[in-house]
């Protein structure tokens, strides 16, 4: 592998752009249609995608799902495909400033569930910057006037599948290869998309055909751009630019979805951020 540092933030940069188009196209379908069925197309193209790459990468197909444990990487692409409808739906309910802002706190919920889920140890300071991390929640969510209601809940909800999503990956790595997670992440979700948004489904526009195709092209876009961000530099010098999806996202709500960004948003997000950045850097430290 390549450690060309320069290269992998552009390239992460890139691909949190791509991400958050992604998601403003994928708030403006869900606005229209239902999300099941909007997530089942977008895994239709995507297990294309994963097969296609995990095929070139593996030799086969046989080789690329060749795994000892298929119950944990079908759990693992089951949850990241509920956990997109979460996250979709909460586009539909606050917006995506609020969304991501909210989001944002998952890699310290990966920190903090890192030592009962894979017995890692996690020190007193990032205990502390969960902590801190947990406050700009708060502040994000008002105690007493908005975190009471339901739609404040749902990305949280989303950020903590996406942990556990983050997790059990970082497990099933421990055995089987990236080729075999990532074939197993696309047609596991493919197929459990399909059973679940089958029964939603409903007619299109053509022109909203077109932005499902951009819904598509975008979702692969961004992942091979991914790959292409590991391939060329090491995870923790790239993964404290993964917030820039935040901001994106956030361009895009504000500028093009006549959202707003309220005093309490961005100061919240801020800390989550900054305590966020603070666990990479200190994960990094310690491994």
């Amino acid at each position: 592998m390549q450690n060309n540092q320069r290269l992998g933030i552009l390239l992460m940069t890139a691909t949190t752009f791509v991400f958050a188009v992604q998601d403003g196209i994928s708030r403006h379908l869900a606005e229209n249609y239902n999300v099941l069925m909007i997530v089942m197309i977008r895994y239709w193209f995507f297990a294309a995608f994963v097969i296609a790459i995990a095929k070139r990468q593996a030799g086969s197909i046989r080789a690329a799902a060749a795994t000892s444990q298929p119950l944990l990487q079908i759990t693992r692409g089951t949850l990241l495909a509920l956990e997109i409808c979460v996250m979709v739906s909460a586009f539909v309910l606050l917006g995506l400033v609020e969304s991501h802002a909210i989001f944002a706190c998952y890699p310290l919920l990966i920190a903090a569930l890192s030592g009962p889920v894979l017995g890692e140890k996690v020190g007193w300071r990032r205990w502390v910057a969960i902590g801190i991390g947990f406050v700009g929640v708060l502040v994000i969510l008002q105690p007493g006037l908005a975190v009471f209601a339901p739609a404040a809940i749902v990305p949280l909800v989303s950020a903590l599948m996406f942990a556990l999503y983050g997790l059990l990956t970082r497990y099933a790595a421990r055995k089987d290869t990236t080729a075999t997670s990532f074939f197993w992440t696309g047609v596991s979700g493919a197929v459990v998309m399909t059973a679940i948004g089958a029964w939603y489904w409903e007619p299109m526009t053509a022109r909203d055909w077109g932005w499902m195709a951009a819904l598509c092209v975008t979702g692969a876009s961004g992942h091979w751009l991914l790959i292409k961000t590991y391939e060329v530099a090491e995870a923790n010098a790239v993964q404290p630019f993964a917030y820039l999806q935040l901001v994106f996202a956030s361009a895009i709500g504000i500028l093009l979805m006549g959202e707003t960004l309220r005093p309490n948003v961005a100061l919240g997000a801020a800390i989550i951020v900054g305590a966020g950045i603070f666990t990479l850097l200190r994960s990094r430290k310690a491994a």
